[in-house]
């Protein structure tokens, strides 16, 4: 006998994914928003400093690292200046470096006006006054080219007893009014007075001060890891597939670890230098994971019909159950581990802090990463009690639910996969 709240609940579960599907976007997971990245020092060469202080104590230098074609587009509209426009995005899309530095170069005080007007440094609440230092040089983030400025400003307020705690970074580059992009991100790093740290910008949080509280940047950390989880659609997707495939409580456990541990160790060690993949094989890798383990509980369901499982509970003398895998099982574990390797290096691209090595460094990586965990324990215990109820109500609608969920999934990660490869 059939009960009216089965099909109902099934129903609810794909409307539910399919919604969350509908605001995934086809590109690379981490291209609907931008990243800027300061670093922060005491000092810097040219120009006078002023009378009185010590060595480079009323000096800031800021190192800043731009998206080059935001930059281009962002300060040519700023300042209705056509020529930087056409010949910045002709180098663009030529992909030659030499040509996009010269742009840039060429139309220095656009450029240079735009980032100044939108990057301010204060000491003891008084604006200090920018001035470029060098020439625009370019890089590389996350697979795509980036321009370095460097300002040094000079602050007639700032004295050696204040050079930390009383000078703040605001940071308004490449703000969502201007349409360009959405959620601009500012990473800031910053060695000033014998003080070491980072700090995680945006439109809600602006601003920090060179003598922030550990709680403070706790916080910031803490909500970047999570936000960054939230809005990487291709890794919540990979989530949904391993929630998707696990029948009990104890299988999403060992998934959700095996996952954690592998993400962890590899997002760790490329977000500290230790090891450099670039996004062109990441990105796509990622992908791939996405639709092979969703592929994979559409194969179990295929072999084993509404008997799939991956795990098997085994008793041992009346002391109670304990964990047993099946070769699927590990398999499975193994597939998992694999590939969360590759999701932390896809983390640390987007965290992209450039930095020497520091305990405050890490100890912001480590936050980054707890933020990140939070939102994935958070998506557990929302939707697995959700497909377990079903499961529980009616087997079939369970596998129809889950099979429709990975369907999607694999579906997507193949679009995804077809793009970042052939780029497009």
């Amino acid at each position: 006998m059939s009960h009216p709240v089965r099909r109902p609940l099934a129903v609810l579960a794909v409307a539910v994914f399919l919604v969350l599907l509908g605001l995934a976007r086809p590109a690379s997971a981490h291209g609907f928003t931008s990243t800027v990245y300061v670093r922060v020092t005491e000092g810097g060469g040219g120009g006078s400093a002023g009378a009185g202080a010590g060595a480079g104590a009323d000096r800031l230098r800021t190192e800043l690292k731009l998206e080059y074609d935001l930059l281009v587009v962002s300060a040519a509209d700023a300042g209705h200046d056509d020529p930087l426009f056409r010949t910045g995005t002709e180098a663009f899309e030529a992909g030659d470096t030499d040509a996009q530095a010269a742009a840039l170069e060429a139309h220095r005080a656009t450029v240079v006006d735009y980032v100044t007007g939108r990057l301010a440094v204060t000491a003891a609440g008084e604006a200090c006054q920018p001035a470029p230092a060098g020439r625009f040089r370019m890089g590389r983030e996350e697979g795509v080219p980036y321009a370095l400025l460097t300002l040094d400003w000079t602050c007639a307020a700032a004295g050696d007893s204040h050079v930390t705690a009383d000078h703040e970074i605001r940071s308004g580059l490449f703000p969502d009014s201007e349409e360009y992009v959405k959620g601009t991100k500012t990473i800031a790093t910053y060695d000033v007075g014998g003080r070491r740290g980072s700090a995680a910008l945006d439109a809600a949080h602006p601003s920090f001060s060179l003598g922030q509280a550990w709680t403070e940047r706790f916080w910031e950390f803490f909500r970047l890891g999570a936000e960054h989880l939230l809005t990487g659609v291709d890794h919540i997707l990979f989530l949904l597939a391993l929630i998707a495939g696990s029948r009990r409580p104890r299988e999403i456990i060992l998934a959700a670890t095996s996952f954690t541990l592998a993400h962890s160790v590899t997002f760790l060690l490329a977000a500290l230098g230790l090891v450099d993949v670039p996004g062109s094989v990441v990105e796509p890798v990622i992908a791939l994971s996405i639709a092979v383990v969703a592929g994979w509980h559409l194969w179990r369901i295929r072999q084993r019909g509404v008997h799939v499982t991956d795990l098997a509970v085994v008793r041992d003398g009346g002391h109670g159950g304990h964990f047993a895998l099946d070769r699927a099982g590990w398999t499975r574990l193994g597939v998992v581990f694999c590939f969360g390797l590759v999701h932390g290096l896809g983390f640390a691209g987007a965290l992209g802090i450039d930095a020497a090595w520091s305990w405050t460094l890490l100890w912001s990586l480590l936050v980054f990463n707890i933020g990140i965990e939070a939102v994935q324990l958070a998506i557990i215990a929302v939707v697995f009690p959700l497909l377990l109820l079903l499961r529980r109500r009616s087997r079939r609608a369970g596998l129809w639910a889950t099979g429709t969920i990975s369907a999607g999934v694999a579906a997507m990660g193949l679009v995804w996969f077809v793009q970042r490869t052939f780029g497009l």
